[in-house]
């Protein structure tokens, strides 16, 4: 009985380092990764003075979003909006997300060559917060489950949750 219970923990474990290594291999076809990742636990860790900005569109965004993230879009991001809304001190900590971390570098990458030096990418986006427990909230600031996953082909990569097309 031990020895299956071990067998179990250990089968859960490998599965998780293998969705960890493929959502790595994703983010490196997409991404070029000039803008440093900060992963969920040490967001969550250090979440005090943390500017958050929500890189996907408004309607994904309606639908869940971290607790006092701004929404910048993406589509129809405006650089120049999204400037006025921030610090003017360019040291300020700022995390931007997507789904996944893909949108998000792009975004983030604006935000570093507009001089802001303090600026992560989250690791695994709205998807991995959530997959990791973390709460979402949607567009009256209530908790809920559900998570704006883009399209089925992304969805897979949201395992807690309940998906929203």
């Amino acid at each position: 009985m031990i020895r299956t219970i071990a067998c179990i923990i250990s089968l859960c474990c490998c599965l998780q380092l293998q969705a960890q290594d493929s959502l790595q291999t994703l983010l490196k076809k997409y991404n070029t990764e000039q803008i440093p990742y900060i992963q969920v636990t040490e967001l969550v860790r250090d979440s005090t003075n943390v500017i958050l900005l929500d890189s996907r569109e408004p309607r994904e965004f309606k639908v869940s979003h971290l607790k006092n993230a701004v929404c910048v879009g993406y589509d129809r991001f405006d650089l120049a909006k999204t400037l006025n809304m921030l610090p003017k001190d360019k040291r300020s900590k700022i995390v931007v997300y997507c789904s996944l971390g893909i949108r998000s570098e792009d975004i983030a990458e604006q935000l570093y060559k507009a001089g802001y030096t303090n600026v992560f990418n989250l690791y695994g986006g709205i998807f991995e917060w959530k997959n990791q427990g973390n709460p979402v909230f949607d567009a009256r600031a209530k908790p809920t489950e559900k998570v704006h996953t883009f399209n089925k082909t992304w969805s897979q990569w949201l395992q807690k949750g309940k998906k929203v097309y």
